[in-house]
């Protein structure tokens, strides 16, 4: 059973999602502060966060940050403050997701269960390689590296990474790489697209990789092989 921690200091909030997530078969912890999440994520090993901005005590960027330093566990933004400098905040600091309230508590769902889908690869999956310039993906592991060293993605960087490594020398658009990295019509800015990318980008930089992903003008992205 998949363990998700809910950390909101709205009541309704936490009720309702803690609800919603129950009734489709998962282990809820709620919290109504960022202040104990970070012990209590070493003592019960949660699978993924939701995460609400405004919060007394460690606001939800502040977690998100110092969560990040030691984990790559999946989270998931959800607020009242629906301001661009926010949204695009919070993914740069390695959030895989963001919702605004009000939100659908089914469309979280949606998204949970599409992360979670994208981690769980289960037996009997081809141990497949993939292989461009000096970067390496084993897939069944969704491990990447580059000359023996690990690169650490998030979940949706690790899904935009590996289909534009499986499909090297194609240009995509952003519609048609979130309809990819989303796995369903996502509700929002195509510019989530470009945090992803620029949050890639740094990470391959800091490597040292030769690998590069490419701006195609007027078009999207593409890697090179």
């Amino acid at each position: 059973m998949k363990h998700i921690f809910v950390v909101d200091d709205e009541f309704n909030i936490r009720d309702l999602i803690k609800k919603y997530l129950e009734k489709e078969g998962y282990r809820v912890t709620i919290f109504d502060n960022g202040q104990n999440v970070i012990g209590e994520m070493g003592r019960l090993k949660p699978d993924l966060l939701v995460l609400d901005i405004m919060m007394p005590g460690p606001n939800g960027l502040d977690l998100c940050k110092e969560i990040r330093r030691n984990s790559d566990i999946p989270i998931i933004f959800v607020s009242a403050r629906d301001e661009e400098f926010d949204r695009i905040l919070g993914l740069e600091l390695g959030a895989d997701d963001y919702l605004s309230k009000p939100f659908s508590p089914r469309e979280l769902v949606v998204r949970i269960k599409n992360i979670f889908k994208r981690l769980d690869r289960g037996p009997g999956i081809k141990a497949e390689e993939l292989v461009a310039r000096d970067i390496k993906i084993y897939c069944d592991r969704r491990y990447v590296e580059k000359e023996g060293q690990e690169l650490k993605f998030t979940v949706k960087e690790y899904d935009l990474f590996e289909f534009l490594v499986r499909n090297k020398n194609m240009p995509f658009t952003r519609e048609q790489l979130l309809e990819k990295v989303w796995g369903y019509d996502y509700i929002g800015d195509i510019r989530v697209i470009d945090d992803l990318v620029k949050r890639l980008r740094k990470k391959l930089e800091e490597a040292d990789a030769q690998l590069e992903i490419i701006t195609v003008w007027g078009y999207g992205y593409r890697i090179d092989g």
